[in-house]
């Protein structure tokens, strides 16, 4: 007959795996930024950055993007492969947009800067895909 005691440890050391393995499983929290500039109808600059969250984000997952992945967990890599399907996305979650133009001897002079603001992303990385989706504050 076994004692209490040893079922206690063994109950203990399931506990312990479900929950390792609970955190390993659970979605990374990235900060993403994208900026991108064109002049006089020409795109002039771009930037993308991005960074693993310091503390855990707050707020409500909203509409996700799956993006192909080849075994790769650089994000940045990821949503460089999958440009156009990033940009198109966060284009439909909402930029802000600055024009300037200006008219000089009949010659037309613009610029447009389209800037997606520092945003708390969830990204679950799988074998196949990746998952990303932003998180809104008081959303439901």
């Amino acid at each position: 007959m076994r004692s209490r005691n040893g079922n206690c440890n063994l109950l203990l050391r399931l506990l312990s795996i479900v929950f390792l393995s609970s955190l390993s499983l659970s979605a990374s929290e990235f900060l993403i930024s994208y900026q991108y500039t064109v002049k006089n109808a020409v795109l002039y600059n771009e930037t993308l950055e991005i960074s693993r969250a310091m503390k855990k984000c707050s707020g409500v997952s909203q509409k996700e993007l799956f993006l192909q992945n080849t075994t790769d967990n650089n994000l940045k890599k990821i949503i460089s492969q999958n440009s156009e399907e990033f940009i198109d996305y966060i284009h439909k979650l909402g930029l802000h947009v600055k024009h300037e133009g200006t008219t000089t001897n009949l010659q037309n002079s613009s610029i447009t800067t389209l800037t997606l603001k520092t945003t708390c992303f969830e990204v679950d990385f799988n074998d196949s895909f990746v998952k990303i989706a932003p998180l809104k504050e008081g959303v439901n």
